[in-house]
């Protein structure tokens, strides 16, 4: 075990239940407020969500899809610079635990408030059944959706995972944290392939520097334990040789 999973170890969740239901259900207010009360006081605004042909639903959907992605990748960073020890160079490993653990939060919400807006688009007529079901969205790309649906599950138990990890145990809680990755795989193609900004040049931008940003810390992190094992292992024959 290196220096850098002693860190993610020693720190334990921040958030009690109650404190977790209070943040679902203020998301739950806010997009009340969003979808119900907003069209009322902005008359020009209601037709984007009850017109004849109501987009804001679509531009919704699309808008918190980048945010959640984005919100994935800088918990995956902050995960993967907790056990490489880069995060004992900021923001410190225990503002590292609990930003991972809140950005994760706040991105899983973001990704299931994409998934559920799109009931209110006319265009996609995507049923709850087929939104809360992989690869059932028959009528839109179902494998590449159904790819971004199962990642936002594996999402949902690796983020439960936080307030489970005494019971489970640190090794099985460290196993179940590697699912984070397909996530992430999942998440990157269901965007790509499904996403109607993807072609655009600034979409490509944030995934390339995203992914890549992502895969070169990631790489250090083998790389870097790697050298900590092989260290270890030289160790103790070049004190019997001294």
């Amino acid at each position: 075990m290196t220096d850098g999973d002693r860190d993610a170890q020693t720190y334990e969740s921040s958030l009690t239940a109650q404190s977790l239901l209070l943040i679902f259900a203020a998301l739950v207010v806010g997009v009340l407020a969003a979808v119900i009360i907003l069209p009322n006081w902005l008359p020009s605004l209601a037709g984007s969500f009850v017109g004849s042909q109501p987009k804001a639903y679509w531009y919704l959907s699309r808008a918190t899809a980048i945010v959640s992605m984005a919100l994935l990748w800088a918990s995956m960073m902050l995960g993967v610079g907790i056990t490489n020890k880069m995060a004992r160079l900021w923001p410190g490993a225990p503002a590292a635990f609990a930003l991972h653990e809140y950005v994760s939060l706040l991105g899983l919400a973001f990704a299931v408030f994409h998934g559920l807006i799109l009931l209110g688009d006319q265009y996609s007529k995507f049923s709850l059944a087929q939104l809360l079901t992989p690869f059932a969205t028959e009528s839109y790309r179902p494998i590449w959706v159904g790819l971004g649906q199962l990642g936002l599950y594996i999402w949902a138990i690796v983020t439960a995972s936080f307030y489970v990890r005494k019971r489970i145990g640190q090794q099985a809680w460290r196993v179940l944290h590697y699912a984070s990755f397909l996530s992430y795989a999942g998440a990157l193609i269901h965007g790509l392939a499904s996403g109607t900004d993807s072609g655009l040049g600034w979409m490509q931008a944030f995934y390339f520097f995203t992914s890549g940003s992502f895969v070169f810390l990631l790489i250090y992190r083998v790389v870097n334990s790697l050298a900590v094992r092989v260290e270890k292992l030289v160790a103790p024959s070049t004190q019997r040789t001294s």
